[in-house]
């Protein structure tokens, strides 16, 4: 398994890294780029729309998976180690980010995104209907099922997850808010638990004649999907994202073997959690202030905001974040409780073995 000097695993941080990168650009995409008012022609606009949209089937459904592969030991710890560890602390970060998504939101109401704009609201995004945060608020959820389930043969639950999945991405349930996306990466985050062993063949024998295998036949079902609509055929989505997991892997197992290339991701995919969490509302502002001077400007400069911003921006977020991040107090981002002495103590004698 390759392993960066602090012990962590290469690949692994290349591929959280490249994801991150990819939710933040989407959303720049989607929330305000696609937004500004432009009066150019041109294909730049639709390329880079249909790029993100190309790229759907990857951002999370790697995360997932990356957060699954790391939460073998985890699921095995006992039941007050696991939800104070895993659950406690990925829905109090929830919370405390949902309060302050909902406040920075309030100032930007011409802002896109889902947003607790009363009191039952907030209560819905706080229980069942999970604001734009929804990742912790899925790992906190997804921790409790893996645990309870941990015993059970890896067909018993994937089988139910990927139906799950199915039907989500077929339409077939209610999905409001951010639910959606809850229900459609289940199965993602216990392929990475059941199949460690795979995933990490996969990352270690990572070579350019299967990235172009595994690209050949994603290429052919996202083209399937685009021509005939077929996001909502049953079954179709799930399997689409397992392979662009698997693709995923393999381009993150091929970085590591570029130092500058992979030290820059590895490095932002070490740090993912203040990004994923901030950059919602400083994009929020960030539009706030550009969508005028933007959508006024002349064409010399919406010419170079067509084929530059989206990288440019994302690339601002993210490193606006991390910047933020060592300013910001510990526990915005940690849960602030310590263990009692005897959880401690599991946690330390399971990390050792």
């Amino acid at each position: 398994m390759l392993t960066t000097e602090r012990g962590r695993v290469a690949w692994a941080d290349v591929a959280k890294g490249m994801c991150i990168l990819l939710v933040v650009l989407w959303h720049v995409l989607m929330k305000h780029y696609l937004q500004i008012d432009w009066h150019i022609s041109g294909q730049a606009r639709g390329l880079w729309g249909t790029l993100g949209e190309q790229l759907l089937p990857l951002r999370m459904p790697l995360f997932f998976a990356v957060s699954g592969f790391f939460a073998v030991r985890a699921v095995q710890r006992p039941w007050p180690v696991v939800l104070r560890t895993r659950v406690a602390k990925f829905y109090y970060i929830y919370v405390v980010w949902l309060v302050i998504h909902t406040v920075v939101l309030a100032f930007v109401p011409d802002f896109g995104t889902e947003r607790a704009d009363g009191p039952l609201k907030f209560l819905a995004q706080l229980t069942i209907t999970p604001s734009n945060l929804w990742y912790l608020y899925a790992l906190a959820l997804y921790f409790v099922i893996a645990k309870a389930a941990h015993r059970l043969p890896a067909w018993a639950v994937l089988t139910p997850a990927f139906l799950l999945s199915a039907a989500a991405s077929a339409g077939l349930l209610a999905v409001p808010g951010d639910r959606a996306g809850v229900y459609q990466n289940l199965v993602f985050f216990l392929a990475g638990l059941y199949g460690k062993s795979l995933i990490e063949d996969l990352a270690a024998k990572a070579s350019w004649r299967r990235l172009l295998l595994v690209g050949a036949p994603y290429a052919v079902l996202l083209a399937v999907v685009g021509v005939f609509d077929a996001k909502t055929w049953f079954g179709l989505w799930p399997v689409v994202s397992g392979v662009a997991i698997v693709l995923g892997v393999t381009a993150a197992g091929l970085v590591t073997r570029w130092e500058g290339l992979s030290k820059g991701l590895a490095s932002i995919g070490s740090r993912t959690l203040p990004i994923y969490v901030m950059h919602m509302p400083l994009l929020a502002l960030t539009h706030a202030a550009l969508i005028g001077p933007l959508s006024a400007a002349g064409p010399a400069t919406q010419w170079i905001v067509a084929i530059a911003e989206p990288v440019v921006l994302t690339g601002f977020l993210a490193w606006l974040c991390l910047v933020l991040y060592r300013y910001l107090p510990t526990s915005l981002f940690e849960l602030p409780i310590r263990a009692p002495r005897a959880i401690r103590t599991v946690t330390r004698s399971s990390t050792a073995h």
